[in-house]
């Protein structure tokens, strides 16, 4: 029993990827039936619908934060359904868990998902994860009170899902159609699985992510366009 509570205890360090002295270390984070982080709010019945481009085609991204719950690892974590629709087809369906501990921090637990070509077929379903499953680790998606410096690993399955993120400001300006701010967070996103493509995120306090571009390596950028409340 002993050996097993040491385990699990290693494990959300690890995945956190902070710098903590061994005591506190070792001390797992407790978790809370709400998420409420201000840069990343998740309230069952929201729906954000973001508009853009992948891969030189349109898109349409709903995003909408669900009622139903999963329990991964002991932790009670909220399902999101996420459909991008790529020329007007359904391109990519995904289903992500997320918990938020006590202190605020919002941890990724997990993701399914499927791309679909334009008959419906599932052609691959390359990405998935959960925390517990063959060696996946959940991570760090967003800090209580994230500041300039920090990097955390967000996702961690080998070879599959190694998704990292560094805060560069917490004073950034943009522009989308559903908002302005010249308070964003803004985040640099990496996987060492493709160490060319660089991305960046913008979140506004209060409302959560409301743009994501590819910056290197790549052509994909997504804004809010609009948030629904059930």
């Amino acid at each position: 029993m002993k050996r097993a509570l040491i385990v699990v205890l290693v494990l959300f360090a690890c995945a956190a990827g902070a710098s903590q002295s061994p005591s506190r270390a070792a001390q797992p984070p407790k978790f809370v039936k709400r998420i409420d982080n201000p840069w990343f709010p998740l309230k069952p019945g929201t729906t954000y619908v973001y508009t853009g481009r992948k891969d030189g085609k349109r898109g349409r991204d709903v995003v909408k934060v669900t009622s139903r719950t999963r329990k991964i690892r002991g932790v009670v974590c909220t399902e999101v359904d996420d459909r991008l629709y790529l020329n007007g087809y359904l391109a990519e369906r995904t289903k992500d868990w997320y918990a938020q501990d006590s202190k605020g921090n919002v941890w990724y637990f997990g993701e399914a998902t499927a791309e679909l070509n334009k008959a419906g077929r599932v052609t691959s379903r390359e990405g998935s994860w959960m925390a517990g499953v063959a060696g996946a680790e959940q991570g760090i998606f967003m800090p209580a009170r994230p500041k300039v410096g920090q990097s955390f690993r967000q996702e961690y399955y080998k070879g599959h899902a190694e998704d990292h993120f560094a805060v560069l400001s917490a004073s950034a300006s943009t522009v989308v159609p559903y908002t302005a701010s010249a308070h964003a967070l803004l985040t640099k996103e990496w996987t060492p699985l493709e160490p060319d493509v660089i991305g960046h995120k913008l979140y506004v306090r209060g409302i959560g992510l409301v743009k994501e571009e590819t910056v290197k390596g790549g052509d994909e950028r997504f804004e809010l366009s609009d948030v629904l409340h059930k």
